[in-house]
């Protein structure tokens, strides 16, 4: 089934090329019925404070900063609130492995005996590192946005692996619709594209200057040499006042300027709560880069000590772990040439710009040590920290232990871990966590299941809006998304969405199930530009016939509900977001994924996106060509893009705006090398094959197929690299599909 508004001959050329031909599914508008109410949803989180076992995960480095990879269960010794508990569950873990989360499941299941056995642990897919850079743009000065924007540039380009999952998002959220974890590096560079100096300097019109910190010394730690510089100071302006007057006016003026600063303060932290606590459904543990000039913490005006614990309390129930970052890199403290020292006879105002940097870096420190990172100080180089930081972070101990008593709501309780008899070792631990998640993140995080229900919105619109919003894919009811685009002639770009529904998840029954799906194609600034809405049906389940006389009725394949929506774009970055609702059961499920499409007025060699699906024709030794694209048509497109070792992997592209040689007469000259990666490394590598034209020489066909017998099972990625020999230019396209 197909929606779309393109003109009947653009959909007839569209489909020739790309639709696939449904194998075991059925696509057909359902009969009505009446859809039952969604079930709320239940989110996963690493921390689990119940009668279950408590999670935390510890590192051990010696002297050196190594990761001590040998200590066993009876070394260690966990204390909550200072009384040892025993340890119910132990385990060595690689951070984003394909084993993590079993492991993270077995834990909370509560095997006592330790590692998850290979004979009994499933086997999830690869799985690469899930990694945040969260930037304090509201203490960020320009030179430092300079720095952090050529350091994420570079681990873009050159850190991050090709399972990786990584988000960047900022304070103020200038970052807008791109502030999204993702594994599209156009994404991610469009995000640092679009990141800006903010500056924020709290509003203090005299003279002499008075800053943050200077402030805080007045108030709060009652620094009477630097009261009395700025009292004398107003002396000479107005020798009328008395002093107790001027004193009081300078603590006034220091009394704004921590309200200022504290404001900004309370808004960051509770940012980096909000990201900490978003990341509770995501697998694993998470590693969060905050990047920051530094900033002062007040309690006169706000409890800054409980948004740390509930910071600290939100790492400890999603896995996160907080590496922070001084983008400032080395600095001393010492006054440059464009700060003021004018009546500074007796040197307190150089004696503070010294103890400023330390106290600037302290909320560095505390982030990082109660969440189990670390705090990465006083470097001029960003992208060595955030080497080390993943180098660190790559391997950990998982213990897990039984809570005792009740638990109380609002208590904090801490946590201790050590190596009995090695007092040399660093061991890295969350600090604590409070017994009951605090009210305001467990309102936030169920806010929308508890309170956004509107009667005059129909249940199944209510659950596909949600899942649509939802901050990462919901797969209550698995739902997969391929988005691929082609360029028309006459009609231009079109993108295609295929979504995949259901599966095993489907139930078995003898009358029709009924999906409601929704889709949603955003701009780059999260404006919705086309959208669909429809309700299919999948057929009943019938057992195949026995085809033997005494012989069992085959079990009926796997049902699948594909849905297939196309919209014409412009060239640029967007998103499509899918959702699904099983109407009987109020499941939902949801997909998005990213597109970048060329501009081809530019002229330059560009390729469409790589259309996948398979054959299970016997496998050749090599790649074999298809001089017709319509053959390859006619077999079945993924949009999960999960595949048999069984059967041949085929895949279809268009390259355009090939070079003509002889002034434009002559035929393009190009050659296409074919690549299969896993973990950035070539595991198939074909010689360049030329591409032999088309009648439509502005848009030339390459299909192929490769068998994919060799393959062990895990994520691929299939790179198809064109090489112009005219007009000695190339362009690559890459897509991720898994072999099962």
């Amino acid at each position: 089934m197909i929606h779309t508004n393109l003109p009947a001959a653009a959909r007839v050329c569209a489909l020739a090329s790309i639709l696939l031909l449904a194998h075991g599914a059925l696509l057909t508008t359902a009969r009505a019925q009446q859809p039952q109410q969604e079930p709320a949803a239940q989110e996963d989180e690493v921390l689990r404070i119940s009668t279950e076992l408590v999670q935390t995960d510890v590192m051990v480095f010696d002297k050196q900063g190594r990761f001590v990879d040998n200590v066993q269960r009876d070394q260690f010794e966990l204390k909550v609130d200072g009384k040892p508990v025993q340890i119910s569950f132990f385990d060595k873990i690689t951070a984003g492995t394909a084993e993590e989360e079993v492991r993270l499941s077995s834990s909370r299941g509560g095997a006592a005996g330790g590692a998850t056995t290979a004979a009994t642990a499933p086997k999830p897919p690869d799985r690469g590192r899930l990694v945040f850079f969260f930037l304090d743009d509201t203490h960020l000065a320009a030179d430092s946005v300079t720095r952090v924007k050529k350091t994420l540039l570079d681990f873009i380009e050159k850190d991050m692996g090709q399972n990786d999952m990584v988000g960047i998002a900022s304070a103020t959220g200038q970052l807008g619709f791109l502030q999204q974890l993702t594994d599209n590096k156009a994404v991610l560079r469009a995000a640092v594209e679009r990141l800006n100096f903010r500056p924020f300097e709290v509003k203090d019109m005299e003279r002499p200057p008075m800053n943050e910190f200077q402030a805080l010394e007045i108030n709060e730690k009652a620094n009477s040499d630097l009261l009395n510089f700025y009292v004398e100071q107003l002396q000479r302006e107005v020798p009328q006042v008395p002093r107790e007057r001027l004193e009081q006016m300078t603590r006034d003026r220091a009394d704004s300027l921590i309200r200022q600063s504290a404001a900004v303060t309370v808004n960051l932290l509770s940012s980096l709560e909000s990201l900490a606590r978003s990341a509770g459904p995501l697998p694993g543990r998470k590693l969060v880069f905050f990047i920051s000039d530094g900033f002062f913490l007040t309690n006169r005006v706000s409890n800054v000590t409980d948004k740390l614990r509930r910071i600290t309390d939100a790492a400890a129930r999603t896995g996160v772990v907080i590496y922070s970052m001084d983008a400032r890199g080395l600095v001393t403290g010492m006054p440059d040439a464009s700060q003021s020292m004018t009546g500074d006879s007796t040197g307190i105002m150089m004696t503070t710009a010294v103890r400023e940097v330390t106290a600037s870096q302290e909320p560095l420190r505390t982030l990082a040590a109660d969440t189990g990172g670390r705090a990465l100080l006083n470097s001029n180089s960003l992208g060595r920290g955030v080497d080390t930081a993943l180098q660190e972070t790559s391997t950990y101990y998982l213990l897990a232990w039984r809570p005792e008593g009740e638990t109380r709501g609002g208590k904090f309780r801490r946590i201790e871990a050590s190596i009995k008899g090695r007092p040399e070792l660093t061991v890295r631990v969350r600090r604590g966590f409070f017994d009951v998640e605090p009210p305001a993140g467990a309102e936030a995080r169920n806010k929308s299941s508890k309170n956004s229900g509107n009667p005059a919105v129909p249940p199944e619109e209510e659950g596909l809006r949600k899942a649509l919003g939802s901050i990462y894919p919901k797969m209550d009811l698995p739902t997969s998304l391929t988005v691929s685009y082609m360029d028309l002639q006459s009609v231009g770009p079109v993108v295609t969405a295929m979504m995949q529904v259901g599966g095993e998840t489907l139930e078995k029954t003898d009358a029709p199930t009924v999906v409601d799906v929704a889709g949603v194609l955003f701009d780059v600034n999260g404006k919705p530009v086309s959208n669909f809405r429809n309700r299919l049906s999948a057929a009943p389940t019938a057992n195949t016939p026995a085809t033997a006389e005494g012989a069992a009725a085959a079990p009926a394949p796997p049902r699948r509900i594909v849905y297939t929506g196309q919209f014409k774009a412009a060239p640029g970055l967007y998103q499509v977001r899918v959702s699904a609702r099983d109407a009987k059961s109020g499941r939902t499920g949801s997909a998005m994924q990213w597109i970048e499409i060329p501009d081809l007025a530019k002229q330059k060699l560009s390729m469409s996106s790589l259309m996948l699906g398979e054959t299970r024709q016997g496998a050749a030794a090599q790649v074999a060509d298809k001089a017709d694209p319509s053959e390859l048509a006619r077999s079945l497109l993924s949009a999960d893009r999960r595949f048999s070792r069984e059967s041949k992997l085929r895949f279809l592209t268009f390259i355009y705006n090939a070079a003509r040689g002889q002034d434009g007469s002559a035929p393009p000259d190009v050659a296409v090398q074919v690549q299969v990666l896993r973990d950035d490394k070539a595991v198939v590598t074909t010689a360049l094959r030329k591409v032999t034209p088309g009648t439509d020489l502005a848009r030339m066909p390459y299909a192929a197929e490769l068998p994919l017998a060799g393959l062990t099972p895990g994520r691929y990625e299939l790179k198809i690299t064109a090489i112009d020999r005219v007009g000695k230019s190339g362009a690559s396209q890459r897509a991720a599909f898994e072999v099962q």
